[in-house]
Parts: structure tokens; sequence; C-alpha cells
């Protein structure tokens, strides 16, 4: 592991730390207050890098969930996507998903400071990447601590005349420590339902979603949702402590996972609901105009 050096920041008002691991596809693998830890550890650090098991907050780019097929359209022409090859990823049904960043060493850091962190990744100058998702680009994270609360701003810029799909968003594994989990409250915002075949992909039906707070008890869940306002609030609380997620702006969609398996609840941003990519409902990036979608996790 001596090659996956972390990155520590420390909230200049708390005892709030945040690590991440840029070579390991920029995967924040902590988020602890004075060593009590808020992030699901799940398999570790080790297997996400070598099975790309997913743990701590990773990002799923160029898309995040699933597709309902290995191929999609752009412009006429038909990228095809093959399970193993260039960070593509299948479920147990084969189809992929989370997108092809799992672990990839490609980030490059560019501003490191106690509470901040900013790391690009070119992806127009790897051909591996440009292969699964033909769009040069130049995609940043910028990650700050401060306040009690982690804020991720990632920004998207078109590199050439190609406007570049919006897909990605980011799969948050989090748990309320010395709580048990059917004691968990679950806060939710207004939006919109997505029910989903028994592969998790949307059948294009939609419900209306009033949210509110109910106990997770031994609820399953992997629900998917469109609709998101700017600025929408979703929580876990338990006992004394309470994680909030606000998807502040750029992130319409949402994934709610919270697996029998794991004590642990994902509430997962995302510029595009699952499928997207395929389906030709996402938002866009324009030649000459970032695109920067903020979402952020405070911790009380």
């Amino acid at each position: 592991m001596a090659d996956y050096q972390p990155v520590t920041l420390h909230d200049p008002s708390s005892s709030l730390t945040a690590t991440y691991v840029p070579v390991a596809g920029m995967v924040c693998t902590s988020l602890a207050d004075d060593g009590v830890e808020f992030l699901g550890q799940r398999r570790g650090l080790q297997a996400y890098i070598t099975t790309g098991k997913t743990m701590g907050i990773p990002i799923l780019y160029p898309w995040a969930n699933r597709l309902s097929a290995s191929k999609y359209g752009i412009n006429g022409a038909v990228v095809t996507l093959t399970p193993g090859v260039a960070g593509v990823r299948s479920d147990e049904h084969g189809v992929p998903i989370h997108g092809v960043l799992g672990a990839n060493p490609g980030w490059l850091v560019i501003e490191q400071s106690e509470n901040k962190l900013v790391a690009i990744l070119d992806w127009g100058g790897r051909p591996r990447l440009l292969a699964t998702f033909p769009f040069p680009h130049i995609l940043t994270m910028t990650v700050t601590l401060a306040d009690r609360t982690l804020t991720v701003d990632t920004t998207v810029m078109p590199s050439t005349a190609a406007s570049v799909p919006l897909c990605y968003g980011y799969h948050p594994y989090f748990k309320i420590p010395g709580v048990a989990r059917e004691e968990w409250q679950l806060e939710t915002p207004t939006m919109r339902y997505l029910p989903v075949d028994n592969w998790g992909i949307p059948t294009g039906e939609t419900q209306e979603w009033a949210g509110g707070a109910e106990p997770l008890k031994t609820t399953e869940l992997d629900h998917g949702f469109d609709q998101v306002r700017d600025g929408s609030t979703f929580a876990i609380a338990g006992g004394d402590r309470r994680i909030e997620v606000k998807f502040s702006r750029g992130y319409g969609a949402a994934q709610i996972f919270a697996p029998h398996s794991d004590d642990v609840v994902c509430i997962e941003p995302m510029a595009a609901p699952t499928d997207a990519l395929r389906r030709g409902n996402y938002p866009i990036a324009v030649p000459g105009k970032p695109e920067t979608s903020t979402y952020s996790i405070k911790v009380s």
C-alpha cells in the first residue's frame, strides 16, 4: 500500500477529518470525527484497488449506476463497452455499472492545503478512457473541509468542440457509529421515484415521492429518483449524530441504497438518472463553458 499515499484534510473549526487517496481514483476513504468513522469501509481500500469493490466515497464516472446494455449511441455512432477492458465493470447481470474510473491512478493533484484538495484528470489525453466515452475534457474535483462540512465540487470542461454528457455521480457509504441500523432515521426531500425492473433498470414508470423522515428499521432500499431540486437535503440520523447530504447544484437525480447485508446507507448524488447515457436524458457541458456540480456532507 506504500504507493497509495493518503491525503488527510483537517477542518480548521473542529476535529473532523477527511482522507482521500488521489492515485486510487480520488476515493474518499474516511470521514471521521476524533477517530469516530462515518464512512462504511466495507472490504477496504485494497479491494477497491484490485477488484473495484466500492467503499468510502468513490466517484462513478462517466456514468453512475447501471446501463441497460453494453452499447450506447452518440451522434449516430455506437460505443461498445467490454467488461474487464478499460475500467469497465459489470454487475451480476453482465451490464456495465458505475463507470470506468474505479481506483484510476490518472488523477493529478494541483493544489493541496490543510483543508483543501484539488485534483484533475485529463480525459482527452487517455486513449483507453476515450474508447469508453469519446468526449475529450478536463475533469476537476475540488474538495474542501470546513465548518464540519465536506464540500465536493466536480467540474467538467470540454477540451474540443464536442459537448460532454453529464451522467456521473458519487456513492457515499454512510454509517451512524454506535447506533443500531434499525434505529437510524432516513430523511428525504420531495422528488420523483423511478421504479426499476429486476435488473435495477428504470421501467419508465414514475411515482411522486413525498419525502419526510422515517425509521430505517429492516427496510432494504435500492431506489432511484429524479426531479431533485438544487439545494435539496437528505439525512440519516441516530442517537446524537446526524449526517446531512445537500445536493447544492447540478445533481438532479439520486439513488438511495440500504442493503440488508451491510449496516450502511448510501445517498448518491447523480447528474442524471440510471441508464441516462443510453436514453439521452442527461444535461451536457458545452464547449467553452465548464459545468460544476456541488454536493456537501455535514456531520453533526
